[in-house]
């Protein structure tokens, strides 16, 4: 429990796991030694958002940065609940960010910072990850960050 550990000390903890009310698919699938993680939003415990809007309109980049914090601890809940343990990770392999930008935004790469930054600090350099940071016209919800993630795991 090595990385539920520097969480803890980070002054995080996971949060619970959050039932998917929409749509016809799961959070992870595991094939081979690789995990695919859907699509994961802000979501807080009690339900809604952290944050909801566009960034360059209704939200800063600061709180953008949070929401993508979140949303990977909520990832990080999620491949927790596929592979039983953090630890079990080899390598973070890609995220890809998706902000909801208002159009004149050209900082989506701060706002994803949230997520990677989370993650090197748990993992080191096992945690430098490809990455795309794009801008998106919407996400469900009004929700201002989405993000996916590949997880390499030990063999």
């Amino acid at each position: 429990m090595e990385i539920e550990n520097k969480l803890k000390e980070l002054g995080y903890e996971l949060p619970p796991v959050r039932r998917q009310s929409v749509g016809n698919f799961i959070a992870a699938v595991t094939t081979g030694n690789l995990v695919f993680l859907s699509g994961h939003g802000p979501g807080l415990p009690e339900g809604g958002f952290l944050h909801v809007g566009k960034l360059g309109a209704d939200l800063t980049i600061e709180q953008g940065y949070d929401c993508a914090r979140l949303v990977m601890l909520n990832l990080l809940t999620s491949l927790k609940g596929e592979i039983g343990d953090l630890d079990r990770v080899s390598r973070i392999v890609k995220l890809l960010c998706m902000v909801n930008a208002a159009p004149d935004f050209g900082d989506t790469p701060k706002v994803a910072n949230g997520a990677s930054d989370l993650l090197i600090s748990l993992y080191g350099e096992s945690g430098r990850h490809a990455r795309s940071a794009v801008g998106m016209s919407t996400l469900p919800g009004g929700m201002p960050v989405e993000i996916e993630m590949v997880v390499e795991l030990k063999a």
